[in-house]
């Protein structure tokens, strides 16, 4: 399709859509940022180091199941926007009707595979967890996963809301979601009912909640046009989009299996309590990416509209923005590691001890991640995958590196630099990517 020429009325207009979404963000995600350093301490409270390494690690084998969606998510988003460029409203309308049936369809499968994994293998010895300490685990990890699946389908919503370039709603919704979890599990310490299965459940219910109040007012109220029917449901157009979204899933997975594994290979190459400073170095430093996400986020959907309607000056002028944002990035991640001990202290007490060198891998590994979407948002956003697929070998070499360092040092410092490592081919070819795009000099595999 013949890409229109943008007019200076359309460039003002996105700009001013990012601004009001950058900081309807900030005001969002610093909220959710306070809700997950609170719920740190209380999930500590109420579980303990040990079991609370253990539900850090369930929590992240759950994200597996958020990715499996085979990229359809991200492939909704952008074609969504494409759509709605070029006023294509009924195949705006198709695209969303498809997603939704293309979900539900992928998360029987997947229901049917997990839950007899977890009873029919031995999960104990797979977690690397002691029976008579958590002996409800099975029951747990069942209802949560049926939990999740459903929150899977249902959280579709998201990225509609991404796709009609307004991702402050879409963190308004994941951030009263964790709200909820936060609530509902000091009330059940309060009530002296936090167990591991109480715990586990609350965390996963409640997102699901807040998808289901918000699918009424998202497809009745602010966007009749594209609410969800049958007969808008076709097989080329869920073609069409998933032939984008599996480049979008493998994606995903390559991120998965090289960053939300850490937990579990934490817990069983050195202890399911390690896992418990590890997440707390993390999420103190993963601050920095929420604010950078904040300001990222609505680029992608930004540029997806700005290529499609051939304005490349204004692609150029948000990268030049995003130098400055890296910069102040760094800055302030050299910041929090000279504060991090006062932090740490008034955070969580002497419940839990992170050292020094620990928060020092983490700022390092936070800032090449950083580094890495600060090119991948904008190839994402124009759909240049290719190559970004082909890093994915990076995925590969993870693991197997990772178990080397960890079995001959012992040290899970050694384990974080192997995370380092992996992130910084993607740095370096993605910019190398996106400036040849940009300066019109992309041939071979550097095109899109």
């Amino acid at each position: 399709m013949e890409k229109t020429t943008h007019t200076s009325a359309t460039d003002n207009r996105r700009s001013r859509l990012i601004v009001k979404n950058v900081i309807a963000s900030f005001l969002v995600k610093g909220w959710t940022a306070v809700i997950i350093l609170l719920m740190v301490p209380l999930s500590l409270k109420c579980l303990g180091v040990y079991q609370n390494g253990v539900w850090l690690t369930i929590s992240s084998m759950l994200v597996w199941i958020d990715q499996m969606d085979i990229g359809l998510g991200n492939g909704l988003r952008n074609r969504l926007t494409s759509h709605v460029a070029h006023g294509e409203v009924a195949e705006a309308r198709m695209v969303v009707s498809s997603t939704i049936a293309m979900l539900a369809c992928i998360v029987i499968p997947i229901i049917l595979c997990v839950i007899p994994f977890i009873w029919l293998t031995n999960i104990y010895v797979f977690l690397n967890v002691e029976p008579g300490i958590i002996p409800e685990l099975r029951i747990a990890l069942t209802t949560a996963v049926i939990l999740v699946c459903t929150t899977f389908v249902m959280k579709f919503i998201n990225n509609v809301y991404m796709g009609m370039q307004l991702p402050a709603v879409s963190n308004l919704l994941m951030a009263l979601g964790l709200t909820f979890s936060l609530l509902a599990t000091w009330l059940a310490y309060q009530l002296g009912h936090a167990t591991f299965f109480v715990v586990v459940i609350v965390n996963t219910v409640s997102p699901l909640l807040v998808y289901i109040l918000a699918y009424p007012y998202t497809f009745y109220k602010k966007f009749p046009e594209l609410r969800p029917s049958l007969k808008y449901v076709n097989l080329s157009s869920a073609l069409e989009l998933g032939n984008l979204g599996v480049k979008f899933f493998w994606l995903q997975i390559a991120g998965v299996i090289q960053f939300m594994t850490a937990n579990l290979l934490i817990s069983n190459f050195f202890s399911p309590a390690m896992v418990t400073p590890y997440q707390i170095a993390y999420r103190y430093m993963s601050i920095v990416m929420v604010l950078f996400t904040v300001v990222c986020m609505p680029f992608w959907n930004a540029t997806t509209d700005a290529y499609e309607r051939n304005d490349i000056q204004w692609i150029i002028n948000a990268n030049k923005k995003m130098n400055w944002m890296t910069l102040c990035i760094a800055i302030l991640l050299l910041v929090m590691i000279a504060v991090s001990p006062w932090v740490y202290q008034i955070w969580i007490g002497d419940a839990c001890e992170v050292s020094f060198g620990m928060t020092v891998m983490m700022a390092l590994y936070i800032f090449f991640l950083i580094l890495s979407m600060r090119y991948s948002y904008f190839l994402s956003g124009i759909s240049a995958l290719r190559l970004q697929l082909y890093m994915t070998i990076m995925t590969v070499i993870f693991i197997p590196a990772a178990w080397i360092v960890s079995h001959h040092t012992h040290d899970i410092l050694w384990f974080m630099a192997v995370m380092c490592f992996c992130v910084v081919p993607s740095i370096i070819v993605h910019g190398i990517q996106l400036h040849k795009i940009l300066a019109n000099k992309a041939t071979g595999i550097w095109k899109i």
